[in-house]
């Protein structure tokens, strides 16, 4: 199997598993939520929190296939630093994983106190991440802005729009409450969606520049 198949299929399904995962957990407590609520939503969802963390397992392997690829067609040094960016995304996740995979294996018993603060610690994966995210857009953006990769001028737009909001968005961990709390809408939905965005859509665009490449018959040299 080409390189190029192998880069389009893992970044195109991390797309759909996290999108999966996603759409499975819902919409659990929120910052304001008190520990009974917590104590109680985790009793009522525990088979959807548990398809989330095993869909967030699935993803592993596949991102980290699609990051490994997408950083064998970066030119150095930005490569690395990319790379760097894709392992503690991976890591950071399973590490959010552990904390929704044990809230869900106690929920008869956990008590509210306890509820309430396993998931503050897990809420903090979404301004934790950023930290990731930003490691893996600005080695990218930086490259195409030098005209050390060339891209296509809508992926590059995308990746500057996201770059600025997830550099914005390490604010979230000061929030409290609404918007920019921890976990809130600006982590899971607008940050969310424009760092999905962003590597699926530079997933796609490299595997099909492969492809394109490959097609191409060799010209003979007179």
């Amino acid at each position: 199997m080409r390189s190029s198949t192998v880069l389009l299929g893992t970044t195109v399904a991390s797309a759909v598993l996290y999108v999966a995962a996603a759409g499975a957990l819902g919409t659990p407590p929120d910052a304001t939520a008190v520990g009974d609520e917590v104590a109680g939503w985790f009793a009522a969802h525990t088979a959807e929190v548990r398809i989330y963390v095993w869909c967030l397992t699935l993803l592993a392997p596949l991102a980290g296939t699609s990051v490994a690829l997408i950083r064998q067609r970066l030119p150095a040094p930005y490569r690395d630093v990319f790379l760097v960016g894709g392992i503690t995304f991976v890591a950071e996740t399973a590490v959010m994983g552990w904390l929704w995979g044990a809230l869900s294996s106690h929920e008869a018993t956990a008590t509210p106190g306890v509820a309430r603060a396993l998931l503050d610690v897990a809420s903090f994966w979404g301004p934790v991440l950023t930290g990731s995210t930003v490691t893996m857009l600005a080695p990218v953006v930086v490259a195409g802005m030098r005209g050390a990769l060339v891209l296509p001028r809508w992926l590059t737009v995308l990746g500057v729009v996201a770059l600025a909001e997830q550099a914005l968005e390490t604010i979230t961990v000061f929030g409290r409450t609404g918007f920019t709390a921890p976990g809130g809408p600006m982590n899971l939905y607008l940050g969310a969606v424009l760092t999905l965005a962003w590597f699926t859509g530079f997933g796609v665009v490299l595997a099909r520049r492969d492809r394109a490449a490959a097609a191409t018959p060799a010209v003979p040299v007179a």
